[in-house]
């Protein structure tokens, strides 16, 4: 995998995580009740992980494949 993918990827990541915690402050769950947004902590690794995923983090090679999918 290229510098430039990885690169891309901690982007989206970054985004993600940025989403979550302005999620997590502007929209919230004021009872704490709710299990995402109610903690900065989990709302930020899940808009991380939410952006991983966005980004085709997680695409499996196809068979025969050589070159990296982009």
């Amino acid at each position: 995998m290229t510098k430039q993918r990885y690169l891309g990827r901690v982007g989206w990541a970054l985004g993600g995580a940025a989403a979550g915690f302005a999620w997590y402050y502007f929209v919230g769950c004021a009872s704490g009740t709710c299990p995402i947004s109610s903690n900065p902590y989990v709302s930020t690794a899940y808009g991380a992980l939410v952006g991983v995923l966005a980004s085709g983090g997680f695409r499996r090679k196809q068979d025969g494949e050589t070159k990296p999918q982009q």
